[in-house]
């Protein structure tokens, strides 16, 4: 299947020019696979009009109707698996595998929200006054503007969408430049769901095509409730304060810089494994990454021996061949990260495996590399930074307490694990002294979350919560309702008053 045979299967042959201003480039060899007109700074923000409209009706349709129109959305998704999965692998340069399972996973989010729709409750609280019934009631927020990245250019977008749109709000949907072709086939996707689905309002989605001057436009109109943004830490400390001075609501899900600890007593196949997906998966362009490898220097060296055959044995090249594990970098900027850090991690005293450009002489417009191994003295400054690409830096530790320590002492704090199978270590490390990231595991990898829990981290990563648990909370309002059911008329706290 060919880049324009996918096009033509998920409904894309309209609004794809020759002439358009905005270039889309596969990071598999560089070629450009389309051109887009770009949204104006007036259409987008017409699009947020319309979007502020729809959510006058859409508030009114009843949850569980609202979740119908999810579920069609999922349908839809199923029957496009293949060729969506495809769409994301030449876009975003993820082997098929990958491609195939973000668009699962929005299947899965698609799931979810259908029952959530029909479990929006709030709570029956005690009140002190006689006669008197208090509770808590959700309400929709408004429109939601989402600002999504190239790594995940269609499964974050689900996660916020399938909620927004069962708790009653519009999305407006600002995807990366460099991935805008996977967001107009979600639309196109969506729009089919519409049609089947029949009645709901225009402007329940929109996507806003083009660069930075969208995104700032989103992150400023008054309009959108809510702006969920995901991207680097840089990005974050753009939109948090600007949301914040026209006080409208942020969910940010920024860097990363995720650790995992490999103890004594730990299985080191097992954890070679996970680190080996956790490190070189998505070319390392994933926020769960893992980054750094904080091993016991009583294991250390057994461990990387596997971890170096492994590398060694990876195969690099066209994601969508089979039997790939490691697919391009996304462009030649995050090639050049790469080399930058890796050339101040020697001058921090590391010692480097891995690291060089591949393929050039067969992809001369594309960024394949080895991926990295980088054995370090001690957390430098390189070490705590993070770059996002397929680099490990390792780390060794002689007591729990040290591993801890390194552990937690970056500014980022999102994924985190261990491999052990000592107990104390293991609920040490979910305790509150402890990992200090949103995500914390035990014998698993940093990468690869379910659906089902909140995803998100805090310091520099951010605070924000998507997906499951009670993120639909982020997409709702709440209202403390108290009711007066008997013939008197007390004040809380005993006060008597005329």
């Amino acid at each position: 299947m060919n880049p324009q045979d996918v096009l033509h299967a998920l409904g894309l042959n309209a609004g794809l020019h020759s002439d358009g201003d905005l270039p889309v480039h596969s990071p598999i060899d560089g070629a450009c696979i389309a051109r887009l007109p770009a949204h104006a700074p007036d259409d987008a923000r017409a699009l947020i009009g319309a979007a502020h409209e729809a959510f006058q009706a859409w508030r009114q349709v009843p949850a569980p109707r609202r979740g119908e129109l999810v579920r069609l959305l999922g349908e839809e998704l199923r029957a496009h698996k293949q060729a969506l999965g495809r769409l994301v692998s030449l876009e975003a340069g993820k082997i098929a595998a990958e491609g195939e399972g973000e668009v699962q996973e929005m299947i899965d989010i698609c799931d979810f929200a259908v029952g959530l729709s029909r479990q929006l409750h709030g709570l029956t609280i005690a009140s002190e006054r006689p006669g008197h019934r208090m509770m808590e009631t959700w309400h929709p927020l408004g429109v939601v503007g989402v600002i999504s990245a190239f790594n995940f250019p269609v499964a974050v977008w689900s996660w916020n969408a399938a909620l927004a749109l069962v708790c009653g709000n519009p999305v407006v949907w600002k995807p990366s430049e460099k991935t805008p072709l996977t967001a107009l086939a979600c639309q196109a996707l969506f729009r089919r769901a519409l049609t089947r689905f029949g009645d709901a309002p225009e402007g329940l989605l929109h996507v806003l095509v083009g660069g930075r001057d969208l995104g700032e436009i989103l992150v400023d109109d008054p309009r959108v409730a809510l702006v969920s943004a995901t991207g680097s830490t840089r990005m974050g400390r753009e939109v948090g304060p600007r949301v914040a001075r026209r006080f409208g609501r942020c969910l940010l899900e920024l860097g990363g810089n995720n650790a995992l600890i490999v103890a004594p007593s730990a299985d080191l196949d097992m954890a070679a494994r996970a680190i080996l997906f956790g490190a070189i998966g998505t070319a390392g362009q994933r926020c769960t990454t893992t980054r750094r490898l904080i091993v016991h220097e009583s294991v250390a060296d057994a461990l990387l021996a596997r971890l170096k055959t492994a590398y060694a044995s990876a195969r690099v090249g066209d994601p969508l061949d089979s039997g790939t594990l490691v697919g391009p970098l996304i462009d030649q900027a995050a090639y050049d990260a790469m080399q930058a850090a890796l050339a101040q991690a020697r001058d921090q005293g590391g010692t480097i495996t891995g690291g060089e450009r591949l393929l050039a002489d067969r992809y001369p417009d594309a960024w394949y590399v080895r991926p990295a191994l980088a054995e370090m003295p001690g957390q430098t400054d390189v070490v705590r930074h993070e770059t996002f690409a397929p680099i490990l830096y390792v780390l060794r530790y002689r007591d729990f307490d040290e591993a801890l320590a390194l552990h937690n002492g970056v500014p980022q704090g999102l994924s985190s694990a261990i491999f052990t199978t000592d107990l104390r270590e293991s609920e040490t490390f979910l305790s509150t002294a402890g990992s200090d990231c949103g995500i914390a595991n035990v014998n698993i990898g940093t990468s690869g979350a379910e659906i089902g829990g909140a995803f998100g981290g805090e310091k520099e990563t951010g605070g924000g919560r998507e997906s499951g648990s009670d993120a639909w909370k982020a997409y709702m309002r709440r209202a403390t309702n108290t009711i007066n059911y008997s013939r008197e008329l007390p004040l809380a706290q005993g006060i008597r008053f005329g």
